[in-house]
């Protein structure tokens, strides 16, 4: 499964509704100013409620920083 993540998500053997949130995510991550309404109701119709978009929005966001604050400081470099 990892594997097939890694690879392409959008082949991997899951759900619809976890496809539809790895492209927010990926969204998200890309360029966040693009998120719009229709993203959100993209979700709401794969099952999320407004607590689900937030909490996957929150965790994205979360990575994102992380990692670019791990970047910044050379963490995990040779």
């Amino acid at each position: 499964m990892v594997a097939a993540l890694e690879a392409d998500y959008q082949t991997a053997p899951i759900s619809e509704q976890e496809r539809v949130m790895l492209d927010y995510v990926v969204q998200v991550t890309r360029d966040a100013t693009r998120i719009s309404p229709k993203d959100h109701e993209r979700l709401r119709s794969a099952g999320f409620d407004d607590q689900g978009i937030l909490q996957i929005t929150l965790l994205a966001s979360w990575f994102n920083y992380i990692n670019r604050v791990a970047d910044a400081l050379g963490v995990g470099r040779n």
